[in-house]
């Protein structure tokens, strides 16, 4: 059937496991980038003050916006043949985003995130990504876009595959490399870039793939014009969002604070929901919009698909 779908995405799918340690401390130490550790006590048993179980990862992130944007979205890519992938499965269907593209490999277990939370600090994260490296296709299903979060380790060589086949079928891209497509060969990442009808960035991410230093964003935008002749967004976290149209008119939108408790998966309520706004408006300023309220009732919420908005 053709067009079956308005939207499939693509990513990881992944347990977060949220953690609030009562005696959880922030240390000051050179041995780490952001010159702070976070410390427990060596050989004790620490007790927390709450947990919270949620589902998460950019793939699913990314299908719960476009779902609640009111669009038909599957999720493509792999779980565990475990609880966790079983669970992840069912909270998708009660949501009613297709799962027949998902698929169960008994090769690793279903990612999980555990994340530390610190009062008046940022988040810790420990990352195990499992099942999601082990997705293997030959085919894809049309649908009118395919958005592409971040694809990381093995799976990121596929990135070439997913998105020739989108081209070759006119299918619309958004795409938002990760760091392990950022590292892919130069002249095959920069192919891929090309093709995308809507690139997604970080700042830092922009810095790496034109090779600047992150401060400079006057040169990185810049180098961002000549590299992609679609769209293409560069989000600043707390300082907002810059926008290249496709007749390179730069728009900067700066944002009001919000007061965060949680910032995971804030990046993909900004990005999928921008690239929604796009679908349904055909304008850039309602698609920034619309992605910087999603990004913004997305944090205010512990669980990365929680606060997200609903289209009325």
């Amino acid at each position: 059937m053709v067009n079956q779908y308005d939207v499939i995405t693509f990513g990881s799918a992944t347990w977060d496991i949220y953690l609030s340690p009562e005696k959880m401390d922030i240390i000051s130490s050179s041995n780490f980038v952001s010159g702070k550790a976070v410390a427990f006590n060596l050989g004790s048993k620490i007790n927390l003050k709450e947990t919270q179980f949620n589902i998460g990862g950019g793939g699913v992130n990314s299908a719960f916006t476009f779902k609640k944007q009111g669009f038909k979205v599957a999720y493509m890519g792999s779980v565990g043949n475990d609880i966790l992938g079983n669970e992840i499965i069912s909270r998708l269907k009660k949501n009613k985003i297709e799962t027949k593209l998902i698929q169960k490999t008994e090769k690793a277990s279903t990612n999980c995130s555990i994340v530390f939370n610190h009062k008046g600090q940022d988040r810790t994260i420990l990352n195990y990504r499992g099942a999601s490296e082990h997705f293997t296709k030959d085919s894809f299903p049309k649908a009118k876009w395919y958005y592409l979060a971040p694809l990381s380790g093995k799976i990121s060589k596929l990135t070439q595959k997913i998105i020739d086949y989108a081209v070759d079928e006119k299918i619309k891209i958004a795409f938002n490399p990760g760091n392990s497509q950022l590292n892919l060969p130069r002249k095959t990442l920069m192919k891929v870039i090309e093709k995308a009808d809507v690139l997604l960035l970080n700042q830092e991410e922009a810095a790496i793939l034109t090779k600047n230093e992150f401060k400079e964003e006057k040169k990185i935008i810049e180098d961002l014009k000549k590299i992609n002749k679609g769209i293409v967004v560069m989000t600043k976290g707390d300082l907002g969002v810059v926008v290249i149209d496709e007749n390179n008119k730069v728009i900067v939108k700066k944002i009001k604070p919000v007061r965060a408790v949680d910032k995971t998966g804030a990046g993909d309520a900004f990005g999928s929901a921008f690239v929604s706004g796009l679908i349904k408006y055909n304008n850039i300023d309602k698609a920034i919009n619309l992605g910087l309220k999603n990004s913004a009732s997305c944090v205010k919420k512990q669980g990365a698909t929680n606060g997200l908005l609903k289209v009325k």
